[in-house]
């Protein structure tokens, strides 16, 4: 199940976004709007998502999250994107990574 999140989700939610992995969500993350998708099988889908929600391309990097470490992984095949300068799946610049956590902690930071 995706979910787009705007604030701390729902164990409801939660467990809703852990059906295809068990100890992780594959999330996309909006660094304009602030918001995020997570759940589903890959990161495109959450992305798929944001787009038919109004966000914009370049705005979205994809990460995964880990409520019981209460971690995030930078890793995306979505981040990979010559043209802005982000080669690897792995989100290269660390401001980027800032914005993506940031967002990711707003959200996550103490769900369960």
């Amino acid at each position: 199940m995706i979910n787009i999140l705007e604030r701390q989700p729902t164990s409801e939610q939660i467990k809703g976004m852990l059906e295809q992995y068990e100890t992780m969500i594959k999330i996309v993350v909006d660094i304009r709007r602030h918001i995020l998708a997570g759940g589903g099988e890959m990161h495109a889908d959450c992305e798929s998502v944001l787009l038919d929600n109004g966000s914009e391309q370049d705005d979205l990097w994809g990460a995964n999250w880990y409520p019981a470490d209460q971690r995030i992984e930078f890793e995306s095949l979505i981040n990979i994107r010559p043209r802005l300068n982000n080669r690897s799946i792995v989100i290269q610049s660390e401001e980027l990574r800032q914005q993506v956590e940031s967002v990711a902690n707003k959200i996550f930071r103490g769900a369960q």
